[in-house]
């Protein structure tokens, strides 16, 4: 498998979310992301991507992307990530250790930033093309995208 960084520019993704803080915990994020998709699926909302971010310290947001207005309930809430310039690779976690695959993008940034290509990298996040615990497909897609200047 063929693992290459880029720098893309990210479409707009209009979501509804949920954030909390506290440790890492798998199992809570696969909670709340099927806490959205429960919640979607309630309200008929045709839904896209899932994205998972760290936009903090110790603090988690899982979003899935839904087409159509939509208003939020809860803890769940509407938002949109803007459309913004990335650094991304795609990889299958399969094949190639996501540790590996995070080590070399933010080295690879590092030198890009170095070089003058980039001014500054923002926070990360993860996109899959559904859920990744139930579809073999999303998880072998697993995009990793950084936000940059």
């Amino acid at each position: 498998m063929v693992v290459d960084f880029e720098l893309a520019r990210s479409p707009a993704y209009r979501v509804v979310s949920i954030a909390w803080k506290g440790p890492w915990d798998e199992r809570r994020i696969r909670a709340r992301f099927e806490e959205l998709e429960r919640w979607a699926r309630a309200r008929h909302l045709r839904t896209g991507r899932w994205i998972f971010r760290e936009p903090g310290t110790r603090r988690w947001e899982v979003a899935i992307e839904v087409k159509g207005p939509v208003r939020g309930t809860g803890r769940v809430r509407p938002k949109t990530y803007p459309a913004s310039r990335v650094a991304r690779v795609v990889f299958d976690p399969e094949q190639v250790s996501p540790r590996v695959v995070y080590h070399g993008l933010i080295d690879w940034l590092r030198w890009r930033r170095r070089d003058g290509k980039i001014r500054a990298v923002g926070t990360n996040r993860e996109i899959y093309t559904g859920n990744p615990w139930r579809d073999a497909r999303a998880w072998s897609r697993t995009e990793v995208q950084f936000l940059v200047r």
